[in-house]
């Protein structure tokens, strides 16, 4: 909730300006008329809409439950079958088959083509850039600048704000949240006694610590930047100041939530 407040008051109140505003890519106003039932009768159920989107997270969810130690679901054949369909990959590819189920068979050939062409022109910039981004960032991880940002930070001896130091340092300069998060929990579990979270709680705010700086700050090296800034229409300074300044803010924001928590509890 802390995370979507500042969010949404630096978004509402930093970057409600007329210069942050496309005029001409603002949506065009809706037609006049009400439309009727029969309008949308040629609409696919919202069961059908969402099996494309709620298939494949399902998958994944299950795979994640299958790989547990614990092997909920034993270790033969169905652990198997679950792990194969849940990988991202095979259960996206499952969800693009079950999106073929919502094209209306009464259309003509030319006017799906003509669908599927346009999608591709909407889509095509984002995976490129998209990609442009996240092999930025991969250049950025085989570089040394990861463990010498790490292994300096963390000789400082902040408390808790030393591993979300570490892991927003980590995710500014290469981009990948995962790899923030990975890097810095094993950057910092050695180091819990010396900064005073050896204990029950304290490790919960060093994880809370950790996933604060692993979102700070969103930026031209992160593919979830140039997801944000090209769906929302808007140019590379508009997604700065909308989008990498809130991200900013909300990881400032979690930090110091947590560190009051601290106080009170350890």
């Amino acid at each position: 909730m802390r995370y979507w407040l500042a969010g949404w008051w630096s978004n509402r109140f930093l970057n409600a300006t007329p210069d942050n505003i496309n005029a001409a890519d603002a949506p065009a106003a809706m037609p006049e008329g009400m439309k009727t039932r029969d309008d949308y009768s040629h609409l696919p159920s919202a069961t059908m809409a969402f099996l494309p989107i709620i298939v494949p997270i399902v998958l994944i969810c299950l795979s994640s439950v299958a790989n547990f130690p614990s092997a909920p679901f034993g270790s033969g054949t169905l652990t198997d079958i679950l792990v194969f369909i849940g990988n991202p990959l095979t259960a996206l590819l499952i969800g693009l088959f079950l999106s073929f189920l919502l094209i209306n068979t009464e259309q003509k050939t030319q006017q799906i083509s003509d669908s599927i062409s346009q999608g591709l022109v909407v889509a095509a910039p984002i995976l490129l850039i998209t990609g442009a981004g996240g092999a930025f960032g991969a250049m950025l991880k085989v570089t040394p600048i990861g463990d010498y940002l790490g292994t300096t930070l963390s000789a400082l001896g902040l408390g808790i704000f030393m591993p979300f130091i570490v892991s927003a340092a980590l995710k500014t300069a290469q981009g990948s949240t995962t790899v923030a998060l990975v890097t810095t929990s094993a950057m910092v579990a050695p180091l819990l006694d010396q900064i005073g979270l050896d204990s029950e709680l304290g490790r919960v705010f060093c994880v809370m610590a950790i996933g604060a700086g692993a979102m700070t700050i969103s930026h031209a090296n992160d593919s979830f930047f140039w997801i944000v800034s090209q769906f929302s229409r808007m140019s590379v300074s508009q997604a700065y100041k909308a989008h990498s300044m809130a991200t900013g803010i909300q990881g400032v924001t979690s930090i110091v939530f947590i560190w009051l928590l601290t106080l009170v509890f350890i």
